[in-house]
C-alpha cells in the first residue's frame, strides 16, 4: 500500500493539536536519523561486549528471546547474541527451572544472525517456560503454551497487528505482551525496508542481507527503555507473515524482474533492486536477501514448498502454516506477497468496467496455485474435524472496498477471491474469519462474492477483521482516505474541515459525530456504487442478513485513526468469540524525540468490541 508522509514534520514542535496531525500533505519528509543517533544507535555497530547502562551486568542478548510456530508437541526457541559462542535453551515447566525438562545448543557465528532451536516431544495444552543463556553470560527467560489436543475445547486468547512503521518504541504492544496470550500473530509489514530508520541512517531502501537484517533487528531493540516486541515475543509464541514493506511496496513475487513494482525512485539509490535473469521476482538476490533476514529474525521454522509441478512456488520459502488448537479454532497463515502476478493497472474511474472485467481473470493469482489447495485442503479439514473456528491470516484485506487501489489487494484478483469464498459456501463451512492488516486501520464486515462481473452478490457467513497499525506516522487509513477523497474532488473543503474538526471518539452508532463516522460513510457511499455490501456486522445487504450473529459491544466496526493491535477470545463452553481491538493515539517521531514520556505514558484503550455466535 502507498506509504503517505507528513511533509510538515519538525521535530522542534511536536504536534499536540490532533487537527494539526491530520491535516497533512502527503510529500516524503523524515527525521535526519544521523542526528538521534544517540537515541538509537544503528543495531549492526553494537559491542559484542556491550553493557545495559541501566544494568552493569553484561547485555548480550540484545533483541531479547522468542518462540514460535507452536504446535501440540513443539515449539522453536529464538535468540540473538552479540556475543560468538554457545547460546544453551533451557525448558521446564515450573518457573523456578527446579526440573529441567531439556537443554539445547546453538552456536553464534555471526553476531548479526540470530540462533533457533526446534524443541519436540512436549505435551499438548501445557504452559512452559524457558531460559536463554549465551556465552557472554546473559539470561532471558520466556513462556510459551503448546496447542490442546483436537476434541479438546479449553477456550483461546490470541492476538494480532500488523504495519510496524518506521522505529520504536512500540507502546501499543504493551497490554499484548502483559497478557500472556495463547500467541500472537505478526501480519505483513513488519519492517518497512524501503524508508530510512536510525538502523539505516541515510538509505531510504535496504538491499543488502546486512540492511534488511537491521531492519528487523531495530524493530526488537529497546528504544527509550521500551522493548515492547521484544516484551512481546518473550511472554506469547509468534505467528509470522510478511507484505510488501518487507522488501519494496506493491512487489510480486510471481511476476518477473522488471514487471512487478520496483524501487527506481525511492532516493537513496537510482537503481532497481529486481535486476536478475531470472523468470520470478522470488527468485532474485534481493528477494533471497530479505527473506532470509525476515526468517532469522522470526522464531518460525524454515520451511520450503516442495511442489515440482509449479515451478513459481518449488523451493521457495514456505510462510504457510495450518495449525489446530483443539477444536476451538484452527488457524491457517498465507502468504499473499511471494507468488502473486503482477498488479493491473490502476482503475480508470471514468470508466471502471474494463478493469473489474479484468479481476475476474481466471489465469491470474495472487496466492500462487500450490498455496489455494493448501488453503481449501485445511479448511475442510477444519470444519471436518469438528473445529469451531477457522481463523486465516491474510496481509492484505479480501473484503470489498471499491476499486480505487484494489489492483494490490484480493479485488484484483477477483476470479481466485470468489474461487476461495465459494468453496467456503459450497462445502458448508462455517465461522470462518479472515483477518488482515494493511490498511492500517480498524475494519470489520462480513464477505460477499460474485460469480463474474456485474453479476450479483453473493452472502457468505465469513467475515474479516481489518487490525493495526502498530505504528504508521500520517499513514493511517482515516486521515489518508480523506486526504486522497479531498484531491479526488470527492470532497469539498468544506466537508474535509468538517471531519477535521470532529473528535477521535468511536461510538456504535453512525451519526457524523465523530471522525470513524464520517470515514465509514465514505467507505459505505464509495462500496453503495458498485452494489457491495456495506461495512459493518449488524447492517448487511438483505441476502447477508442472519448470516452472523455479532453483537457490538463498544466502539464500532471502523477505528481507523489509532494505532491498534486486536485480540481474539474464545469462551470454552459456549464458542462465543469476542474481538477486542485496543487503540492508543497516534504520534509523530517528533513527538517521540521532544517528549518522549507523553508517547511512553499512552494508555491503550478499547476502541472497538463486539462477539459473534458462532455456528455449530
Amino acid at each position: 500500500m502507498l506509504v503517505l508522509q507528513d511533509g510538515a514534520n519538525d521535530p522542534q514542535n511536536p504536534v499536540q493539536d490532533d487537527e494539526q496531525l491530520e491535516n497533512s500533505s502527503t510529500n516524503f519528509k523524515f527525521v535526519p536519523w544521523g542526528s538521534v543517533a544517540n537515541v538509537f544507535p544503528n543495531p549492526l555497530q553494537i559491542d559484542t561486549t556491550s553493557f545495559d547502562p541501566r544494568n552493569p551486568q553484561v547485555f548480550s542478548l540484545v533483541n531479547g528471546v522468542g518462540s514460535g510456530d507452536v504446535s501440540q508437541d513443539a515449539v522453536m526457541l529464538w535468540a540473538r547474541s552479540t556475543f560468538p559462542g554457545d547460546v544453551t535453551f533451557a525448558y521446564a515447566t515450573d518457573s523456578s527451572f527446579s526440573s529441567i525438562l531439556g537443554t539445547v545448543t546453538a552456536t553464534v557465528k555471526d553476531i548479526n544472525q540470530p540462533v533457533k532451536v526446534h524443541i519436540t516431544g512436549l505435551e499438548a495444552g501445557t504452559e512452559y517456560v524457558y531460559r536463554v543463556t549465551d556465552a557472554a553470560g546473559d539470561v532471558e527467560t520466556g513462556r510459551f503454551v503448546t496447542a490442546a489436543p483436537l476434541g479438546d475445547r479449553t477456550g483461546l486468547t490470541f492476538g494480532i497487528a500488523g504495519d510496524w512503521q518506521q522505529a520504536p518504541p512500540y507502546p501499543i504492544l504493551t497490554s499484548a505482551a502483559d497478557l500472556n496470550l495463547d500467541f500472537f500473530v505478526k501480519l505483513g509489514d513488519t519492517i518497512y525496508a524501503d524508508l530510512e530508520t536510525p538502523a539505516t541512517p541515510g538509505v531510504s531502501q535496504a538491499r543488502t542481507l546486512e540492511q534488511f537484517r537491521a531492519k528487523h533487528s531495530e524493530a526488537l531493540s529497546p528504544r527509550l527503555g521500551l522493548s515492547a516486541t521484544a516484551d512481546l515475543y518473550k511472554t506469547t509464541s509468534i505467528f509470522a507473515t510478511i507484505d510488501d514493506h518487507e522488501i519494496v511496496d506493491n512487489f510480486a513475487g510471481g511476476a518477473a524482474p522488471g514487471e512487478s513494482p520496483d524501487a527506481p525512485d525511492i532516493g537513496s539509490s537510482p537503481d532497481p533492486l529486481f535486476t536478475d535473469n531470472v523468470p520470478f521476482v522470488n527468485e532474485t538476490q534481493a528477494y533471497k536477501d530479505a527473506l532470509q533476514a525476515y526468517q532469522e529474525y522470526h522464531p518460525i521454522q524454515n520451511r520450503v514448498y516442495d511442489t515440482p509441478g509449479d515451478p513459481r512456488t518449488d523451493g521457495k520459502p514456505q510462510l504457510y502454516r495450518a495449525q489446530n488448537f483443539g477444536s476451538d479454532a484452527a488457524l491457517v497463515v498465507l502468504d499473499s506477497r511471494s507468488f502473486r502476478d503482477v498488479q493491473l493497472p490502476p482503475v480508470d474511474l471514468s470508466n471502471p468496467a474494463p478493469f473489474l472485467v479484468s479481476t475476474f481473470d481466471p489465469s491470474r493469482t495472487l496466492l500462487g496455485r500450490s498455496q489455494v489447495e493448501l488453503l481449501k485442503q485445511d479448511l475442510l479439514a477444519a470444519e471436518e474435524n469438528g473445529v469451531t473456528w477457522k481463523f486465516v491470516v491474510i496481509p492484505e484485506p479480501i473484503q470489498n472496498f471499491g476499486v480505487v487501489n484494489a489492483e494490490d489487494r484480493f479485488e484484483g484478483y477477483a476470479a481466485e477471491r470468489t474461487e476461495i469464498l465459494k468453496f467456503i459456501t459450497d462445502n458448508d463451512i462455517d465461522n470462518v474469519v479472515f483477518m488482515a492488516g494493511d490498511f492500517h486501520g480498524t475494519i470489520v464486515n462480513n464477505l460477499t462474492y460474485q460469480e463474474g462481473p456485474g453479476q450479483a452478490q453473493v452472502a457468505t457467513n465469513a467475515f474479516e477483521v481489518v487490525t493495526g497499525p502498530v505504528a504508521f506516522f500520517e499513514g493511517r487509513f482515516g486521515p489518508a482516505v480523506a486526504n486522497i477523497s479531498l484531491a479526488a474532488g470527492l470532497l469539498t473543503q468544506e466537508q474535509f474541515n468538517f471531519y477535521n474538526a470532529l473528535p477521535i471518539a468511536p461510538d456504535p452508532d453512525s451519526a457524523l459525530n465523530d471522525r470513524d463516522d464520517f470515514i465509514k460513510q465514505l467507505l459505505v457511499t464509495q462500496t453503495d456504487l458498485l452494489g457491495y455490501d456495506p461495512v459493518g456486522l449488524n447492517t448487511n445487504l438483505p441476502q447477508a442478513d442472519g448470516l452472523i450473529e455479532a453483537t457490538l459491544l463498544q466502539g464500532d466496526y471502523v477505528a481507523v485513526h489509532n494505532y491498534s493491535w486486536t485480540e481474539f477470545d474464545i469462551a470454552a463452553e459456549t464458542q462465543v468469540l469476542t474481538v477486542t481491538t485496543y487503540g492508543i493515539d497516534a504520534y509523530r517521531e517528533a513527538d517521540v524525540l521532544t517528549n518522549p514520556d507523553a508517547v511512553l505514558g499512552l494508555t491503550p484503550r478499547i476502541i472497538s468490541q463486539f462477539e459473534v455466535t458462532p455456528q455449530i
